[in-house]
């Protein structure tokens, strides 16, 4: 049926400047307040600074930065020194600029940390998620408790790359760490730390670890006991919007002003959920990146045994809004295939080059193979040579391959959440980087049968900053938030034939 689909690339009707983000003149007005948020994903970094225009969120990335984990004496780490001057360069850059922030925040991924001592000084290496070190630690904490036990106090989809698993590395590899450590920080509020001096830990982004009890909404106590994790290293839980202080007198002087840190949801989905610019009504969002993150907005979290055995995950939102979803490989492998056939692509030419081939294999996106290989290319050519399908040779092909995966996988999983919330949800909101693909958006659309909405591409910045001027008082609630975000940004629509509006 889709050789019959013609589906094409169309030029936006967004008006963006150089950089790709929405441009507003500020015809010589004196803003009220900029806001900033410094927006840190696995493959780059970015400071968007953000101001209220007329009424709409006007949005300016000022700085870009790249990001990735490197080997560091055989593990994966990365270099947080590094990505903290990168933080400060970016801030001076919007003093250069005469743009001082109100406030900012920062937003990564999720699950990594780091273990300081007594005197704040990390222990051991920063290593990342993707790491091999945790392979086999979910049998060890499995002869403490159960997964489906784990599952019912956490909601917490499990993940060999946990928190938990890597706390689980560091006490059988390196003891003498948890031994001198007196704190944990997960990888926003470390950078908060260094920022401020202040030592908070943000719920969102403690949630990921499946360290945080789903009904109490604090870290599980009995859990940590049970699994010999010092529970002194874990401070108090803050919710988004939380002041966490003042730049701190050195960065100050580094940066060459003052503003308030406020902790936003700082796990970036937490962030990206937010900007989702949809009504009150239920809503099924993708938040579209290196990972897609399936999922709708509940208040309650649904820890039973058939949601565990469904795939779904509980993490904690705004508001302690619990964002429950689906982790999907993602553009992860799409991102992995350029960088090692055609760097110098950008994406929507790899999109226009996907929708011309004739291939309609597909591969399991969620398959471990496809985690961290050595080759993305070859993991791929692998899984559909073992299970009989056409070995995808070119570009084009790989890059078909992978998207129609991902939108049959999208399929799947709108099937499941159906089922889990008895809800039908008629339209899908993409939010994120992958909110630009418009092959992958019209192929959604016609996997799933149901309207997409794509947009906005920056919906963790914007996220990010929503929660900085509901705490500063631009916006009485998020109902008003997202208003507002629907109304600032050119959103494009996609029918179930893959046609966009």
């Amino acid at each position: 049926m889709y050789d019959n689909i013609i589906l094409k690339q169309r030029k936006t009707t967004m008006k963006y400047n150089k950089n790709n983000m929405v441009s507003c003149r500020e015809r010589g007005r004196k803003v009220k307040g900029y806001y900033l948020a410094v927006d840190i994903g696995a493959s780059s970094g970015r400071h968007m600074l953000a101001h209220m225009e007329d009424g709409r969120l006007c949005l300016e990335e000022v700085y870009r930065f790249q990001n990735g984990m490197k080997e560091i004496d055989g593990a994966l780490c990365w270099d947080f020194d590094r990505l903290f001057s990168e933080i400060k360069q970016g801030m001076r850059r919007c003093g250069e600029l005469g743009k001082v922030p109100v406030s900012m925040g920062v937003d990564t991924w999720g699950v990594d940390f780091v273990l300081l001592d007594k005197e704040d000084r990390v222990l051991g290496p920063c290593v990342g998620y993707r790491d091999k070190r945790t392979r086999g630690m979910d049998k060890k904490v499995e002869a403490v408790i159960s997964q489906e036990m784990l599952y019912k106090r956490t909601g917490i989809q499990k993940q060999v790359y946990n928190t938990i698993y890597q706390l689980q590395a560091i006490k059988e590899e390196h003891p003498e760490y948890l031994r001198a450590a007196e704190t944990l920080l997960m990888t926003p509020d470390y950078f908060h730390f260094l920022l401020t001096g202040a030592k908070c830990a943000e719920y969102t982004i403690a949630t990921t670890g499946q360290l945080v009890n789903a009904v109490t909404n604090d870290w599980d106590t009995e859990l940590l006991d049970m699994l010999g994790f010092p529970k002194k290293i874990f401070q108090e839980i803050s919710m988004p919007g939380t002041l966490a202080g003042h730049l701190a007198e050195e960065v100050r002087r580094e940066v060459g002003f003052d503003c308030k840190v406020v902790l936003p949801a700082s796990h970036d989905t937490g962030s990206a959920v937010l900007a989702v610019p949809a009504g009150e009504e239920d809503v099924l969002y993708i938040s579209s990146g290196t990972w897609s993150l399936m999922g709708v907005e509940r208040d309650a979290p649904d820890c039973s045994e058939k949601s565990m055995r469904s795939g779904f995950t509980n993490e904690g939102g705004y508001a302690h809004r619990y964002r429950y979803l689906r982790n999907i490989m993602g553009l992860w492998m799409i991102q992995s295939v350029r960088k090692e056939l055609a760097p110098e692509l950008g994406y929507a030419q790899i999109c226009k080059e996907a929708a011309g081939a004739k291939i309609r294999s597909l591969v399991d996106c969620n398959d471990g193979s496809f985690l961290a290989p050595e080759s993305m290319t070859e993991a791929v050519q692998d899984f559909c040579r073992k299970t009989g399908q056409q070995v995808p040779e070119t570009l084009a092909e790989l890059a078909a391959v992978i998207y129609h995966s991902l939108a049959r996988c999208y399929a799947d999983t709108l099937g499941f959440m159906e089922e889990m919330t008895g809800k039908h949800y008629g339209t899908i909101y993409v939010v994120g980087g992958g909110s630009s693909a418009d092959y992958l958006n019209e192929l959604t659309a016609v996997y799933t049968g149901r309207k997409v909405s794509a947009g906005p591409a920056e919906a963790t910045a914007i996220g990010n900053i929503a929660v900085q001027m509901l705490g500063d008082g631009v916006f009485e609630d998020l109902a008003q938030a997202r208003r507002c975000i629907r109304e600032s940004f050119g959103i494009k629509q996609y029918n179930p034939d893959g046609r966009k509006v």
